[in-house]
């Protein structure tokens, strides 16, 4: 088995996992694999140990995993892909625009007080606020197409972030918002509409980050898979999982653990 992608909080938190052969070789020779959706959701039981990591190859339209055997991972040069309009300023990078439909502009809040701009078409907006586990978040702007939304976003981010890194996504699992800066910020825009998540993780203390897929799951925010495991709460990029050849059975190799294990 091999771990080859996961679905964040925003569409169904799942592990995708491929029955592909470890043995296998190549993308031709290893198409027609099956992708079986493992679905994380609070209370649920993982037991896998991780193997070796290797290219995650590709999930073609019909949902069948193509191998590959290449070692770079989570994706080799072959099967990597950019989304080209997340670096888009308003400047087309396409050959030709084809974002012809409402965007919204949107801030995002991660506890305590990290606050993102970001850009999304309109219809999609909550489930990719959920995507990236925004803890509160406003709808600022809708506009007709997504050049004028990345412009737009560009001139805020030049005092907001444009992107939030994973060790600020894991501190703020147990944080909360300060509410007094996000009303302050609110304060300079006309607030569309607000939004305030529950993704059901109630922490005293920051988890532990590691990249394992066992323990008891306690909820998903983002991709940030939260685990406990031997008395200890852990925080799982689940992008750190994909390529991973999987083994039934929890792993029995030494993690760090917080200092409340041993209480």
């Amino acid at each position: 088995m091999q771990l080859v992608g996961y679905r964040s909080s925003g569409n169904g938190s799942a592990l995708l996992i491929s029955d592909a052969d470890a043995d296998t070789d190549g993308d031709e020779n290893g198409a027609g694999a099956t992708v079986d959706p493992r679905p994380v959701a609070s209370g649920d039981d993982l037991a896998y140990s991780l193997g070796e990591r290797r290219c995650a190859g590709a999930i073609d339209e019909d949902g069948t995993h193509v191998t590959c055997d290449r070692s770079s991972a989570p994706y080799c040069e072959y099967h990597t892909s950019t989304w080209v309009c997340a670096r888009c300023t308003g400047t087309c990078l396409k050959d030709e625009m084809d974002c012809y439909e409402d965007h919204a502009v949107y801030i995002a809040a991660f506890a305590p007080d990290t606050f993102k701009v970001g850009v999304t078409r309109s219809w999609r907006l909550e489930t990719r606020l959920r995507e990236q586990g925004a803890d509160r978040a406003a709808h600022i702007h809708t506009v007709s197409n997504g050049r004028v939304a990345r412009e737009i976003e560009a001139e805020i981010a030049e005092r907001l972030v444009d992107r939030v890194r994973t060790p600020t996504k894991v501190a703020s699992l147990a944080a909360a918002v300060d509410e007094t800066a996000w009303r302050d910020l609110l304060a300079e825009f006309d607030v569309i509409e607000e939004f305030d998540f529950d993704y059901g993780i109630d922490l005293d203390a920051r988890p532990v980050r590691e990249t394992i897929a066992s323990g008891t799951v306690v909820g998903v925010k983002g991709r940030l898979l939260v685990l406990d495991h031997g008395g200890t709460t852990y925080a799982v990029d689940m992008r750190d999982l994909v390529g991973h050849e999987l083994k039934a059975g929890r792993t029995d190799r030494d993690l760090q653990s917080s200092l409340g294990s041993f209480g």
